[in-house]
């Protein structure tokens, strides 16, 4: 796959994907935070469910510790290991407000530091919040890079590195949710939609449907 190739594929996917952004519901960079670390092998969907009922009553550092775990547990307890959740998110509410003056960091070192808080979940924080040229390389980012031939890669982090090599630079902020809306509803895992794709044309997977 050349420079010219690459650049058409993310000028297509902009135009037929205008707005480009993730579909977990948040209002502040330690909403996100919180959707992310409880979005681990669940849905958004589901997320959004939850924190629906969590942020009216409590979406600062300083309420969600105030909850303790048990109380947390009562609001996440319908999503994927929410005992483990639960003990991270206090955890890190903590050392926000002892550590960050109950402020998330924009920094992939601060921000792996606290628990349930891995490069995935900091790449969407510090991409979605703040605006930084990061890749959260998920199932969908995983598969379209790899299929298409745009990066491929063995594992995420070589997925990752070569994404933010190839990808032209004028959609580097906007690639990670481009290629994960692009997966998650066009370029899926069981049978891609080739047919309603369009990047069909540029795209070079072998085993192409109708």
């Amino acid at each position: 796959m050349n420079k010219q190739k690459r650049l058409e594929i993310f000028e297509r996917l902009s135009a037929a994907i205008p707005e480009p952004e993730t579909e977990l519901n948040y209002s502040t960079p330690f909403e996100l935070l919180i959707a992310v670390i409880l979005s681990a092998q669940a849905t958004d969907k589901g997320v959004n469910i939850a924190t629906a009922k969590l942020f009216p009553v409590a979406n600062t550092p300083e309420a969600i510790y105030a909850l303790g775990v048990e109380g947390l547990k009562t609001y996440i307890k319908t999503i994927g290991l929410f005992n483990t959740k639960a003990e991270n998110i206090i955890k890190t509410c903590k050392m926000l407000v002892n550590l960050h003056h109950s402020q998330v960091p924009d920094n992939r070192k601060d921000l792996e530091a606290l628990p349930g808080v891995g490069r995935k979940t900091a790449n969407v924080v510090l991409n979605t919040a703040f605006g930084q040229p990061t890749m959260a390389v998920d199932t969908h980012i995983f598969r379209v890079s790899n299929r298409t031939k745009l990066a491929p890669g063995k594992t995420v982090l070589e997925v990752e590195k070569n994404l933010l090599k190839f990808v032209p630079k004028a959609y580097l902020i906007p690639a990670h949710h481009l290629l994960i809306l692009h997966g998650r509803y066009t370029c899926t895992a069981r049978k891609p939609r080739c047919g309603a794709c369009c990047i069909y044309d540029l795209c070079e997977y072998k085993d192409k449907t109708e």
